[in-house]
C-alpha cells in the first residue's frame, strides 16, 4: 500500500522531467531565425546563359544542345573559380590597353584578347608544360618562324608587344586557311595542321561539329565564357571596384646602347631596382646583354 502511494506521488514529476528533456532537445536542434535567413541566402545557382552569343562576330549555335551544354560547363568553371576570375578582372585594365591597339592594327577581331586570357591568364611569364612561353604561349619554333629573337640572353616571347604582333600574324595566316575566326581560335590551340587533319578525316568544316581533343574541344567555349564574364562581371556576381583593379603603370622607353655587363648597375642608373627592370622587361633573360650591332633594344622603365 505504501509502495503504491509512493508511485502515485512520484509519477507526475517523472512525466514532467521527460517533457522538459524532449523540449530541450527540440529547441537545441532548431536553428535561430537569423541562421535560417543565412542558409536561404547562401545558394550556388546555375549560371544564366544568354539567348545569343557570338565570338569575333560569328554566332555560336546555341540551338544545338551539345553547344549550349559545353558553354554552360565553361561558364560554371570560371564563374565559380572566384579567386582566379577576380584576378583576371583586376588585371584586364593593365594589359588590354597594350594588346587592343595591336589587334586593331592587324585587323584581328577584338574578341581575341580573351584568347590571351585563356592562354596565359594574363601572365607575361607563363610557361606551359610543352614549353610554350609568354602572354600568347608561343612555341619556340613558331616564334622564330615569325621573327622573334630567342637565345640565352633574350627571349622575345616574353615581350608583350612583340609577341602580340607575332600572334596577330599567325591568326591572319590561319584565317587565310580556314576563312572563319572560330576555327582560327581552335587552330591557335591545336595547330593549323592538327585542325586540318581532323576536318579532312571527319569531312566537317564547322568547329562545333568536330570531334577533337578535350583541350581544343573546350577551348573556344572557354574563351567565350571569359568574354561573357569579363565584359559583364556583375551579371555573374563579381563586384570589383575600379580602384581595386590594377592600374596601368606609365612607362618610358630607354634605348640600350652597346653591351650591358650588369643589369643591376644599369637599373640603378635608370632610378629603378633590378627587380623592377626585370618585371617590366621579362624578355631579358640574363644579367647581361651582348650587343652585336645588328639590332637595337629598348627597355620599359616606369615613370616616377
Amino acid at each position: 500500500m505504501k509502495t503504491k502511494n509512493w508511485r502515485r506521488i512520484i509519477w507526475p514529476f517523472l512525466m514532467l522531467a521527460n517533457v522538459v528533456v524532449v523540449l530541450s532537445i527540440l529547441l537545441s536542434a532548431r536553428p535561430a531565425s537569423n541562421e535560417v535567413a543565412v542558409k536561404k541566402e547562401v545558394k550556388h545557382r546555375a549560371v544564366e546563359l544568354p539567348e545569343a552569343v557570338s565570338f569575333a562576330g560569328e554566332p555560336m549555335p546555341l540551338d544545338r544542345f551539345y553547344v549550349k551544354e559545353s558553354l554552360d560547363r565553361e561558364l560554371l568553371s570560371n564563374a565559380y573559380f572566384h579567386s582566379q576570375t577576380i584576378r583576371y578582372i583586376k588585371l584586364v585594365p593593365r594589359y588590354f590597353h597594350v594588346i587592343e591597339p595591336i589587334l586593331k592594327e592587324h585587323g584581328i577581331p577584338d574578341d581575341f584578347k580573351y584568347l590571351a586570357v585563356a592562354e596565359s591568364g594574363l601572365d607575361p611569364r607563363a610557361v606551359s608544360p610543352a614549353r610554350a612561353v609568354g602572354f600568347w604561349q608561343l612555341m619556340e619554333g613558331t616564334a622564330k618562324d615569325y621573327g622573334l629573337e630567342i637565345n640565352s640572353e633574350v627571349d622575345e616571347r616574353y615581350h608583350i608587344e612583340k609577341a602580340t604582333h607575332v600572334a596577330c600574324e599567325y591568326l591572319k595566316d590561319a584565317y587565310k586557311k580556314f576563312g572563319n575566326w572560330t576555327m582560327v581560335a581552335a587552330a591557335y590551340n591545336r595547330g593549323m595542321n592538327g585542325i586540318n587533319r581532323q576536318m579532312d578525316r571527319q569531312m566537317e568544316e564547322d568547329y562545333y561539329d568536330l570531334l577533337i581533343t578535350t583541350e581544343t574541344a573546350r577551348y573556344v567555349y572557354r574563351i567565350v565564357a571569359l568574354k561573357l564574364i569579363l565584359e559583364n562581371p556583375e551579371r555573374y556576381n563579381f563586384y570589383v571596384a575600379e580602384n581595386e583593379k590594377y592600374p596601368v603603370i606609365k612607362t618610358k622607353k630607354v634605348e640600350i646602347k652597346g653591351s650591358v655587363d650588369n643589369f643591376a648597375e644599369f637599373a640603378h642608373k635608370q632610378g629603378v631596382s633590378y627587380k623592377v627592370l626585370k618585371d617590366f622587361n621579362p624578355w631579358l633573360r640574363e644579367n647581361n646583354l651582348t650587343y652585336s650591332g645588328r639590332k637595337r633594344y629598348w627597355v620599359e622603365i616606369p615613370e616616377k
